[in-house]
């Protein structure tokens, strides 16, 4: 028992399992680069928690996200490892090792957005209003078909999410979760923006991508980048990634007062985890109504109480 090394049940464990594309990647990424320079050439069996541990907080030192999502790989091989009866127990016993604790992102103002709108090239304007206003992905924008769109309801329907795989090629996959698969309303200032870039750069047939690159092909990674980098520095905000438009928009709607059910909806998520963490946008809202109170009162007279009186004699 426990005499396979860990490359080799590695091996066994990708084999073994049903994978989507990106999530293969990804896998093959992890244990290529984290798992198995340090680990690959030790017996299962030998694997200990302690030896793991030091792994882990090595490889956190300068990727902690990434020293999460390995962790969770080895855990999972592991796993599956009692489950073969290959080892009796699993050495994956680090707590909070497998958690992320990714930074809060930046939130870009209303200014800024639309001066980031019209920093980019037109065939990308309305990409990044849809980013930010309707808090769609950079996968789900790439998969919006014409058919997706209906201008009359003032409705999109996210029903794919394009990606690109390592190797350079573009992938279309489904919503992980029904909750992905979702029909958001498009605000109507934003509209008109979309209708005008389905007449000028998407092409006729309800198949036609919404956007696409210069030649008509998907639109590639870098190429949207490229145009990205450009735009945020003219507004003022390098620190500003595409997806933090998604964090931006959300944070919008919390600010509105929308519940979490509706967050959820709108954002496509099947648990209320992520929109939870909007809620601080209400809290900042609420803050803003009540100086907006104390405004209000600056004109009324001042009643001064005084101190250890019996505020009930006075009523």
């Amino acid at each position: 028992m426990g005499a396979v090394k860990v490359s080799d049940f590695a091996e066994r464990f990708l084999s073994g399992r049903v994978l989507a594309e990106r999530t293969a990647e990804t896998y093959r990424g992890l244990l290529d680069n984290h798992i198995l320079p340090a680990l690959g050439d030790i017996e299962m069996g030998q694997l200990t928690p302690g030896a793991i541990r030091a792994w882990n907080a090595q490889l956190a030192q300068s990727h902690s996200s990434t020293a999460a999502k390995a962790y969770r790989l080895l855990r999972a091989m592991c796993r599956m490892a009692v489950s073969d009866e290959v080892i009796a127990r699993s050495p994956c016993r680090v707590e909070g090792a497998g958690a992320e604790h990714a930074a809060e992102r930046p939130i870009a103002t209303v200014e800024e957005v639309e001066v980031i709108v019209r920093a980019m090239p037109d065939r990308f304007r309305a990409l990044v209003l849809l980013a930010a206003w309707c808090q769609l992905r950079k996968g789900e924008l790439c998969a919006l078909r014409r058919r997706d769109i209906d201008p009359v309801r003032s409705t999109l329907t996210v029903a794919q999410n394009l990606q690109q795989l390592r190797n350079g090629r573009m992938i279309t996959k489904e919503p992980k979760t029904a909750a992905g698969r979702r029909t958001v309303v498009i605000p109507s200032q934003v509209l008109p923006a979309l209708v005008t870039h389905l007449e000028t750069f998407t092409a006729a047939g309800g198949d036609a991508l919404v956007f696409t690159g210069e030649h008509g092909g998907p639109v590639r990674p870098h190429v949207l980048q490229k145009h990205w980098d450009r735009a945020r520095l003219v507004a003022g905000r390098p620190d500003l990634h595409l997806h933090d438009l998604r964090h931006t928009g959300n944070t919008w709607a919390a600010a509105t007062g929308a519940s979490t059910r509706e967050l959820m909806a709108r954002m496509g998520h099947s648990t209320p985890d992520a929109a939870l963490r909007y809620q601080h946008a209400t809290e900042d809202r609420d803050r803003v109504l009540a100086e907006a109170l104390a405004g209000m009162a600056k004109a009324a007279p001042v009643i001064a109480i005084e101190r250890g009186m019996d505020i009930s004699a006075r009523l």
